[in-house]
């Protein structure tokens, strides 16, 4: 325990307080690559009790890039979903040593797991709907495909390669998002809640 407090991989009062809420911690850590979201409860020792990454989003036809705005709140949408699907209704969030930073990917990925109805108390913290539809990458990608093809073709490689044109990212979150809903339409409808931004999904028939 010492060691991993001498070496910053744990912050114990962080923890301790988390712990107190005596309610499961939706665990996020965002990567280069990819985001992984683990729903963990406590009872003597952590226990994992769910576990979504990035990757699950290929399921759905997922083609863009694994760790950005886009994928992080359509992994929390996941997370979110399959919690509800095994009871899990609340939680409260734990992101490590990561300093908190508004409208960052973290709270992309918990604007998704509230937007499928898990209630985590945030603050008013959470991105725009813009952004979390990618609509600044594709923004970017206009501009950039405009003023320098080759800068374009290095930047947006992995979207290229995947037959996906970045300019047309938020028609192909959105058309991820639904494929989603779709999976999980018959959990009960729970609107969205709480402080802070967050957009109501509707139940898709």
């Amino acid at each position: 325990m010492f060691a991993r407090r001498r070496t910053g991989k744990t912050d114990y009062r962080q923890r301790l307080a988390l712990l107190k809420s005596r309610k499961p911690r939706l665990v996020i850590r965002v990567g280069i690559k990819n985001v992984n979201c683990q729903i963990v409860n406590y009872d003597g020792n952590d226990k994992t009790l769910i576990e979504v990454s990035s990757l699950h989003l290929k399921k759905y036809g997922w083609l863009g890039h694994g760790g950005n705005m886009p994928a992080c709140y359509l992994t929390g949408l996941l997370t979110g979903f399959t919690a509800r699907k095994k009871g899990i209704n609340e939680t409260v969030l734990d992101i490590g040593l990561k300093t908190s930073v508004k409208s960052s990917n973290i709270y992309a990925v918990a604007a998704g797991a509230r937007d499928a109805g898990l209630k985590i108390p945030v603050g008013d913290v959470l991105p725009p709907k813009e952004r979390l539809e990618g609509k600044h990458i594709a923004s970017y990608a206009i501009k950039l495909k405009k003023e320098d093809k080759k800068k374009y073709e290095k930047n947006f490689s992995e979207y290229i390669k995947n037959n996906l044109d970045p300019e047309k990212l938020p028609d192909h979150f959105n058309e991820v998002k639904n494929k989603i809903m779709i999976e999980f339409k018959d959990l009960p409808k729970i609107e969205v809640q709480q402080e802070g931004e967050g957009e109501e999904w509707e139940e898709v028939k």
